[in-house]
């Protein structure tokens, strides 16, 4: 992607052969690894294909709501790197059919309440209700995020079908009845404007509902009205980070040098820093009702995260429960998501710092593939 003014002009180019070669590759890695479990512990098998579902597809939603919030606010600062975090979104069709994949686990997902959620819940936690309220909803985001990509991605693609040497087709698709680069671009201008706020709001209530159903009801007894924004939020900050790694690795690429500048890194660098906090706002708001409550139909969540002596006046209650099972991953998912974030990121420099923003922007991706875990 390059710049030219105001106009921003794809230059597609083929898919390197080894690049190609490794994604096949590892996609029948893990179509190997994942059949191979089926057969020897298929509940295992479910649950990772369904962490790993949950933290990609909301990664992918993170980066489609970044190009929103891009949209909404009127950024100018972004350029070609709202592409990188809409690359991101091209996930969330697939997410959709590997959620309805995921159905034939159930079983071993949702096993706590899948043959008798606890009373009180049955008309919520059931399969029927659980898995056509969540398709939908996905459905309409995979909707959305295809129409949106393709509004936003269509005014840069003048020519593109006559210069790329793959996926012309699409191309030609993309850029059916072409305007002009100037009316092409206040008509997406135009309809974005529209489209991303109703995008967001489908994100934002549409999938709580999903936060709820897929992750909080693993613990059917346990409940918190604020888990929707605190799963959300961490999408989204996802995204941020993802993008952020991605224009780190684009930087010495033909195009893409020139655009991605220290300004452009500064500024996603301050993005990654700021709302590493407000999601460690929205955790320790989680938290801190839930400490002063003392109910054990809530205190248990933290409990078998943080150990048996989590709600002890004293600091020092971590170092009494290391040993105990899972405090451990979850402080190093703490240390990932928010701690390293935040004081690497603390000064101006680093956020400019390429090498550094891009390590940090990685633990942080680790950091919440471990909370998800």
């Amino acid at each position: 992607m390059v710049s030219a003014g105001e106009i921003e002009r794809a230059n597609p180019r083929g898919i390197p052969t080894s690049m190609l070669g490794t994604c096949g590759a590892l996609i029948a890695v893990g179509l190997i690894a994942f059949i191979g479990g089926l057969v020897s512990d298929p509940d295992t098998a479910w649950r990772a294909f369904h962490v790993n579902l949950m933290y990609f597809m909301t990664l992918s939603l993170g980066g489609l709501m970044l190009s929103c919030a891009l949209v909404i606010v009127g950024a100018k600062w972004a350029g070609p790197v709202r592409y990188v975090a809409e690359g991101l979104a091209a996930f969330v069709p697939v997410a959709f059919l590997l959620m309805l994949v995921q159905f034939l686990g159930s079983e071993s997902i949702h096993t706590n309440w899948v043959h008798g959620a606890p009373h009180g819940k049955e008309g919520w936690l059931n399969l029927p209700r659980v898995y056509l309220t969540d398709l939908g909803i996905l459905g309409v985001l995979a909707l959305l995020t295809l129409r949106y990509l393709k509004l936003s991605f269509r005014p840069a693609l003048g020519g593109a079908a006559e210069r790329a040497t793959q996926a012309k087709g699409m191309f030609a698709r993309w850029t059916k009845n072409w305007r002009g680069d100037a009316e092409e671009r206040a008509d997406s201008k135009r309809k974005l404007a529209v489209l991303a706020p109703i995008c967001a709001l489908v994100y934002v209530f549409g999938y709580s509902f999903i936060a709820f159903d897929q992750v909080m009801s693993l613990s059917p007894t346990w409940f918190s009205v604020i888990f929707g924004w605190y799963f959300l939020w961490a999408g989204f900050l996802n995204g941020i980070a993802a993008t952020a790694l991605i224009c780190v690795l684009l930087s010495r690429s033909p195009g893409w040098d020139a655009e991605i500048t220290r300004p452009r890194m500064h500024d996603l660098g301050k993005m990654l820093f700021a709302f590493s906090i407000f999601w460690m706002y929205l955790f320790f708001s989680q938290y801190i009702v839930i400490w002063y409550g003392n109910l054990p139909e809530e205190t248990q969540f933290f409990e078998a995260r943080l150990g048996s002596q989590f709600l002890q006046d004293s600091w020092y209650w971590v170092w009494d429960n290391l040993n105990e099972p899972y405090v451990k991953l979850s402080l190093t998912a703490w240390l990932g998501c928010w701690v390293i974030p935040f004081w690497v990121l603390l000064g101006e420099e680093p956020k400019k710092t390429k090498s550094i923003l891009g390590s940090v922007a990685a633990i942080s991706l680790l950091g919440f593939w471990l909370e998800r875990n």
